[in-house]
């Protein structure tokens, strides 16, 4: 059995980092979404792609059908210049051949930036932020990020996902845990 009884009851979503945010990783994630620092992103997802594989092997989940990354808002993708978790997806998708598929989620409403919100404050931030274009045939997907906080971003992606009865796993660089909890 993979979770508790509570687990089972909540659903919880299957997040894979090969890495915390809190032991050293959370400077290069920031270098990556801040300072357009792109070269660390390979090794990154190296580390990423061997999590996942090992996973599978061991049986623990099953390779998705899709990538979909975390869209950002087209205000803030034109302040920023790039989409890490798009970037990130890229290259996952070129090492796991899975295809990445970038035209059915949307963030249809500009938020606040997630950093230094609280629980609360992320979850009002993020509530209906993101749309589906179009209803998809997809079993299975993983949403990309470069990290899961409170994972506030990716439940409410995840929801719209499971109301398509569609699988959804998360992979992000980084995970970054609830002090105490390392």
């Amino acid at each position: 059995m993979a979770f508790c009884g509570h687990c089972m009851v909540s659903n919880p979503l299957t997040v894979i980092a090969p890495c915390s945010y809190h032991h050293g990783l959370g400077h290069w994630v920031g270098q990556i979404k801040y300072q357009a620092q792109f070269a660390v992103i390979d090794v990154l997802v190296d580390a990423l792609v061997q999590r996942i594989l090992y996973l599978e092997y061991l049986g623990f989940i099953q390779l998705p059908q899709v990538l979909i990354a975390v869209p950002l808002h087209k205000k803030r993708l034109q302040q920023r210049g790039f989409n890490q978790a798009w970037l990130i997806g890229q290259a996952l998708s070129k090492r796991l051949d899975i295809p990445l598929v970038d035209n059915i989620l949307l963030r249809v409403r500009e938020t606040l930036p997630q950093a230094g919100l609280s629980g609360k404050l992320r979850r009002k931030n993020l509530k209906g932020a993101f749309e589906l274009s179009s209803e998809f045939s997809w079993q299975r997907v993983a949403l990309i990020d470069d990290v899961v906080t409170t994972g506030t971003t990716v439940e409410e992606i995840a929801r719209l996902l499971q109301r398509q009865h569609t699988q959804v796993q998360v992979w992000c660089l980084a995970r970054a845990e609830a002090p105490g909890s390392r």
